[in-house]
């Protein structure tokens, strides 16, 4: 095989492992296009590297991209943005490649929203830790030799990641979808939009779990910090008031949006579409017959991959076609 026949050969290898490295890479960073990048910096490892020596090429990918991936998250510039509580993970349409797979329980978890916010509590290593065994089903050998750590060390830091999801899902600061049923999940979500643009106030609270919470990165993501609801009255409030149409709030979005049910990482939501462009979700948690969280994310930044997945969709009718 010649020179050129060999690079695309390899390249094919690379481009074949794609589709795993992404969601990996999405799951620890929280953003599609943070996971692009980190995936198209380990292109460029693998090109420069003497891809003879490579004995198990996804092993070697795997460990890269991960490596990639908790530079990022140590950096200086992550630390600040995710430290002043203005983060939220960024929202995919479910049939999206890069939520990966979803055979297993945990593998759906852990792309979930829930789980994705969860996930800042934990250390870059734990985080790491806690994918690869609990999403990617590796052995913690095999973890020690992606990390360079010891497979003691993996087993710690496996087993402080789960105490600490744990005791914050305790403390109600996220839990899985627990919809079991999409059709009842549908239904209640639909029932919150009806009562929030409604202003039927007692409804949104019966609606919601006693321990609700509420977090919004506020109109257009232009919030600065997180807003945060921890009280069914005030998110019913907050809804009540975010759901009502006015002039103003249809200038802000660019024009007069549609409002769509859509399953975004798995969990329940609605989208915001004044065209062909999503300009905000509403990602919901139920538990119970109830919502137990509510997301709203509209960051342009946050929703241009969403976007681009929307225009190639065939949505359903909408629930509100002109809010």
């Amino acid at each position: 095989m010649d020179g050129a026949a060999a690079d695309r050969f390899d390249t094919g290898r690379f481009e074949a492992s794609r589709n795993r490295l992404a969601p990996l890479a999405y799951r620890l960073l929280g953003s599609a296009a943070d996971a692009e990048d980190a995936v198209q910096d380990a292109f460029l490892h693998w090109q420069a590297a003497d891809r003879r020596r490579i004995k198990v090429p996804e092993a070697w990918l795997t460990r890269v991209v991960t490596n990639l991936c908790l530079d990022r998250l140590r950096s200086a510039q992550a630390r600040r943005e995710r430290a002043v509580g203005a983060w939220l993970p960024e929202p995919l349409l479910d049939g999206d490649p890069m939520l990966g797979p979803a055979d297993t329980f945990e593998q759906r978890e852990s792309v979930s929203l829930a789980v994705l916010t969860l996930m800042e509590r934990l250390s870059p290593v734990e985080r790491a830790v806690y994918l690869l065994r609990e999403a990617f089903c590796h052995s913690h050998a095999e973890i020690a030799e992606i990390l360079g750590v010891t497979e003691s060390a993996s087993q710690q830091h496996l087993h402080r990641a789960r105490h600490r999801i744990t005791a914050a899902r305790r403390r109600g600061n996220g839990s899985g979808n627990g919809d079991g049923d999409p059709a009842s999940a549908r239904r209640i979500v639909e029932e919150f939009l009806a009562a929030a643009s409604s202003g039927r106030t007692e409804r949104l609270v019966a609606l919601l779990t006693d321990d609700a919470t509420a977090i919004s990165d506020g109109a257009r993501g232009l919030a600065g910090t997180l807003l945060r609801y921890d009280t069914p009255q005030g998110i019913a409030a907050v809804a009540r008031a975010g759901f009502t149409p006015t002039p103003a709030k249809r200038r802000f979005a660019g024009g007069t949006p549609a409002i769509h049910y859509a399953r975004v990482n798995g969990a329940p939501a609605i989208l915001f579409v004044p065209g062909d462009e999503v300009v905000g979700v509403v990602a919901f948690d139920i538990t119970g017959g109830r919502i137990a969280t509510v997301r709203g994310i509209a960051h342009p930044t946050r929703l241009a991959r969403l976007t681009a997945a929307w225009r190639q969709h065939e949505p359903d009718a909408p629930l509100i076609p002109r809010w």
